[in-house]
Order: structure tokens, then C-alpha cells, then sequence
């Protein structure tokens, strides 16, 4: 291979995100729009705001988590592959590039990736291949050359989309 990306939450850091508080903010958020949120997660509950108007505060409040659990986040073991290696990486996440670049400057990683694309930083998000492409395209390899490494189904299904490879974190 002649480049990697990685996933960053459950591959290269646990990112102490409360999940449960995040929906409650959304689900509030949602009431306010007069949107009814009992049939979402939390990504539908993004999905459902964004198509009530409301999807700019939804994106500020997940953020704002994801940003407070990044300055606590600690390394996974994947974490040291990515700091010795020599093939050139990125991190493709569905985290907001902030919080990916906030956990990622915390361990010393951040000069080790060319590249940190968030849920934020394109316009689509994963499973949707172009995060995972944009990533790509910042090593300057092609696509059946890279490796993605992540630890859920959604990554796998990303890198399928995108043309690349996947592997799943080991441990």
C-alpha cells in the first residue's frame, strides 16, 4: 500500500464523547423546530435537523462534545503504528475535524497525517465515499492503493464506496 487512512474515535483514540447528553440537546432542538425526534438516533437526529433548517445548531452542539472529549482523549495502539510509520496517512472521521485535530495534536499525531478530513469538512459524510476521497486525494495516491483502517461497519462500507481498501482495527 502506499498510503493509509484512518478513522480516528475506536481506532487511533478513545474520544470520551456523551452520547446520550448530545441526543438530549438534539432532541430539545428538534422539539424547538417543531420537529417530533422519537424515531432518530443521533445521526438521523443530525439528518432530521438539517432538514428542519435547524442543522447548523445541531452541527454546533454534536461539536461542541466532540471537541470537550477530545481534550481527554487517550491513545489506542494504533496510535503508535501511525507515529512510526513512513507511509504517508490521513484520518477520515465522522468525528468534526476540530475535535479530530484537538485529539490528535494531544497524543503528537498531528504532524503525522497529511491531511485530517471530519464530518465537517466536505459536504457529505460517512458512509458517503467522498470524505474517505478527499483524504485520498490529499496523499496523492490512488484510491486502490490506500488502506482505510477503522473499527466500524461504517468504515468498511466507506471504503468499499470509496475504491479503497479496508482493514479493521485489531484488539
Amino acid at each position: 500500500m502506499d498510503g493509509v487512512v484512518y478513522d480516528l474515535d475506536g481506532t487511533l483514540v478513545d474520544l470520551p464523547v456523551d452520547w446520550r447528553a448530545v441526543a438530549a440537546d438534539l432532541r430539545a432542538l428538534l422539539d424547538s423546530a417543531r420537529v417530533n425526534p422519537d424515531d432518530y438516533g443521533t445521526w438521523g437526529l443530525l439528518d432530521a435537523a438539517e432538514s428542519a433548517g435547524v442543522g447548523g445548531e445541531a452541527e454546533r452542539i454534536i461539536s461542541e462534545y466532540e471537541r470537550e472529549g477530545a481534550r481527554t482523549a487517550e491513545s489506542l495502539p494504533l496510535a503508535d503504528e501511525l507515529a512510526g510509520s513512513d507511509v504517508p496517512a490521513a484520518v477520515c472521521s465522522l468525528n468534526c475535524e476540530a475535535a479530530c485535530r484537538i485529539a490528535l495534536s494531544r497524543h503528537g499525531l498531528l504532524d503525522s497525517v497529511e491531511a485530517v478530513v471530519g464530518r465537517d469538512s466536505v459536504a457529505e459524510r460517512k458512509p458517503h465515499p467522498e470524505p474517505l476521497r478527499a483524504a485520498v486525494r490529499a496523499l496523492g495516491v490512488r484510491p486502490e492503493r490506500v488502506v482505510f483502517v477503522g473499527d466500524a461497519e461504517r468504515d468498511a462500507e466507506t471504503a468499499e464506496r470509496a475504491g479503497t481498501e479496508f482493514r479493521y482495527v485489531e484488539g
